[in-house]
């Protein structure tokens, strides 16, 4: 099932009601689903390789402490911010400043920041080994069952 972005994010404790929450797809409502986004959103960074490292640890760090809580909301949840520091990063290292578009639509030259895209393996190194996490995987399938 999509995610549903006509639910009232502003009132629902995602903690208390996981069946609520939709995975979606890639990073949707990475920025909406409380009080996850309020826990991980500081640790996110990646800025330089060290930056993203230390940021990367730390999403994973949560993400197995989710784990342990047997909370799986929380676990897609530091998924979702570890797949963003990877494509964030990624954006901003073919185009400088992040910004791919222009004012008229146009695209900008695509450039490669190697810093950026040094921080971005790095996201993706964790990113793949949630992605092949088999726990992960059978809740995952487990809440969409579920849940939808």
């Amino acid at each position: 099932m999509a995610f549903d972005y006509d639910l009232d994010f502003d009132n629902i404790d995602f903690r208390e009601r996981p069946d609520l929450y939709r995975v979606g797809r890639g990073e949707q409502g990475v920025l909406l689903v409380e009080p996850y986004k309020s826990e991980l959103l500081p640790h996110w960074r990646f800025r330089t390789p060290d930056i993203a490292r230390q940021s990367a640890e730390t999403l994973y760090e949560m993400f197995e402490d989710y784990r342990k809580n047997d909370d799986f909301v929380g676990m897609d949840m530091a998924r979702k911010f570890i797949q963003m520091g990877y494509t964030r990063a990624r954006r901003y290292t073919n185009y400088k400043g992040g910004r791919k578009y222009k004012e008229d639509g146009t695209t900008h030259e695509r450039v490669e920041d190697p810093v950026k895209a040094k921080s971005a393996a790095i996201f993706k190194e964790y990113w793949d080994r949630i992605r092949e996490d088999d726990d992960y995987l059978g809740r995952k399938k487990e809440h969409q069952k579920n849940y939808g």
